[in-house]
């Protein structure tokens, strides 16, 4: 299982929020480049690059965060937040990631995803799938669609789509465990996934629960940030 840290963007520095909520912020470092710098001499090879001022402008704003830290580490980076039109895709592989994360878009225009899967492949498009009671949440997780989480991923699925970054709400930046149930339901339904769990790690015992239940990768956040996941656990992670 691959371990993906996790960086969110909010006005150029790196922040978590608890449970998606923008009033809930705390600035965890005012230079993202380095906390990238700090995970690849950990010897991590991912990262999952969120610009949470994109989600809530409904456009890519902090493409240039993307582009300092391809350009000046090798992570393999996935960026989303705020993208919207094959502009704002093209200008994210041309700033350096390897993948984007569909979120909003996916749910609000549909075809537009059906047309980057067909135009960039889909091993390059991640659906991100935001969880909240059960039903897909949008635009920065303000907005519930109504849609439930696994038809939504399963609708996907059949359009091609290989890899979902699905994140439990409730869960995301307490701390108290990832969403075990959700993600082994989503697994059950569609076992040919690469999901990507993402919210709520906070132990080491946590990841290795989500790889026995066959999750392809786990981003971990906060856990970091707040000390109870430290850069030499990462280290052991990958040489066990």
């Amino acid at each position: 299982m691959r371990i993906i840290p996790a960086i969110d963007i909010i006005d150029g520095k790196c922040v978590r929020l608890s449970q998606g909520d923008y009033a809930q912020k705390t600035v965890y470092n005012e230079n993202p480049l380095e906390v990238a710098k700090q995970f690849e001499a950990a010897g991590l090879k991912h990262l999952h690059l969120v610009d949470l001022d994109g989600a809530k402008a409904k456009k890519v704003v902090n493409w240039k965060v993307l582009e300092g830290i391809t350009s000046n580490t090798n992570l393999k980076v996935d960026f989303g937040g705020g993208l919207r039109t094959t502009e704002d895709v093209k200008t994210v592989f041309e700033a350096g990631a390897i993948q984007i994360t569909a979120g909003s878009i996916a749910v609000n225009d549909r075809e537009t995803v059906l047309q980057w899967i067909s135009e960039f492949g889909s091993e390059k498009i991640i659906l991100g799938a935001d969880a909240k009671n059960g039903r897909i949440a949008t635009h920065g997780w303000l907005d519930d669609s109504g849609l439930d989480a696994i038809d939504f991923i399963s609708n996907y699925q059949q359009e091609g789509i290989e890899y979902v970054v699905c994140t439990d709400i409730a869960k995301d930046g307490m701390l108290q465990g990832p969403s075990i149930d959700l993600y082994t339901r989503i697994l059950t339904r569609t076992p040919q996934l690469k999901l990507i769990a993402s919210g709520g790690v906070s132990s080491l015992q946590d990841l290795r629960e989500l790889k026995e239940i066959n999750c392809e990768a786990a981003i971990v956040g906060k856990a970091f940030y707040e000390g109870r996941i430290l850069i030499d656990d990462f280290r052991s992670l990958i040489l066990d």
